[in-house]
């Protein structure tokens, strides 16, 4: 099994996060991340979020999260942030569990992530997507406010994930830099082979009494 692309379940989530984020002058980012979100069914979405931070993306997060039936977890530094978090939420009619703590405790405990959204102005967002546990279906990653700030700290999907999933014979499938708001890296991640995919080949076999040729595979 892996992630697969629902265009219908995506459009449905885009329009839904228009409608909720029609006051919001974060415009594009937050439709375009629901949209991705929902279109790829993600089971566990997990975001990262500071303190004053604009809260329009996590509206459409938790919007794709009703189309896909899936969790959607915020992980903030402390107590302060989730009490901002959880108020400005629910102000806009929406909630998503919430996690208070450092990217190592936080992602020892998230299993499974397929969607991952990380804020390129927290410095410890290239340790967050290291630590990720991804779906053995593939992920999805994203980075917003991907400025060129971002990428002078040395983000780059490819480094990142193979340092991640170096074990679980992953490959990163693709990546782009979209310009959406303050800049939106994404990269999808391919699903994890287990080591269970082996590579079989052809040998040819000539009987030497009757002259028939096999092909025997091994």
């Amino acid at each position: 099994m892996k992630l697969s692309w629902s265009p219908e379940r995506a459009s449905k989530a885009y329009i839904d996060t228009v409608q909720s984020c029609e006051v919001s002058r974060e415009s594009g980012v937050a439709e375009f991340i629901s949209a991705m979100a929902a279109g790829w069914n993600a089971q566990l979405i997990v975001e990262t979020w500071s303190q004053g931070g604009v809260i329009a993306t996590s509206v459409g997060l938790a919007v794709a999260r009703r189309h896909t039936c899936g969790r959607h977890v915020c992980v903030v530094a402390d107590e302060r942030a989730r009490s901002e978090y959880a108020e400005r939420m629910g102000e806009a009619g929406v909630a998503a569990e919430i996690v208070v703590g450092e990217a190592e405790e936080v992602m020892e405990g998230l299993v499974g992530v397929e969607f991952l959204v990380v804020d390129g102005r927290r410095k410890d967002f290239p340790r967050v997507v290291r630590l990720a546990k991804l779906s053995s279906r593939g992920a999805v990653l994203l980075c917003k406010n991907a400025t060129s700030a971002s990428k002078a700290k040395g983000f780059v999907w490819r480094s990142l994930v193979a340092q991640a999933q170096a074990s679980n014979s992953r490959r990163l499938l693709r990546s782009v830099f979209l310009p959406v708001g303050k800049g939106l890296d994404m990269a999808h991640v391919s699903a994890s082979s287990h080591g269970t995919t082996s590579r079989h080949r052809w040998i040819k076999h000539v009987d030497q009494q009757s002259g028939d040729v096999h092909f025997i595979r091994k």
